[in-house]
């Protein structure tokens, strides 16, 4: 082969590579049903400077809800010692007169929604012996 012929054999795989390259992201994408997006597609922002603060501000979320799951993890551990111990003692599982004190401690500082996350919790930590 001459060099330019060998040069032509190289430019030709490297476009069938990039072509293969693009027709597999695409094909990918295609499986997925998801395309890459951008991060303001991802954050619904129409900036970027806006798509960095949403996602910095997700990420810190994303820490806050973490640290949220091991202090409910937490609770419900404590939730089924008090309930071990009450029962060995004799006693009910569940203190409805408590329970309502977690509900209203809830409610008054969150409001009418702060009864319905102390009913959660109060459900995740009850009936776990």
């Amino acid at each position: 082969m001459t060099a330019t012929a060998t040069e032509t054999t190289a430019t030709e795989k490297t476009e069938n590579a990039e072509k293969t390259g693009k027709a597999e992201k695409t094909e990918n994408a295609e499986k997925t049903g998801k395309a890459e997006k951008t991060a303001a597609e991802k954050t619904g922002a129409r900036t970027d400077e806006a798509a960095g603060v949403i996602t910095g501000a997700r990420e810190r979320i994303d820490s806050l809800d973490d640290r949220i799951i091991g202090l409910i993890q937490e609770r419900m551990a404590v939730s089924a010692v008090i309930q071990e111990a009450r029962i060995s003692s004799g006693g009910r599982r569940v203190n409805l007169s408590r329970e309502m004190e977690v509900l209203d401690h809830y409610r008054q500082a969150l409001g009418k929604p702060g009864t319905t996350l102390a009913m959660t919790l109060l459900e995740l930590c009850r009936g776990r012996i």
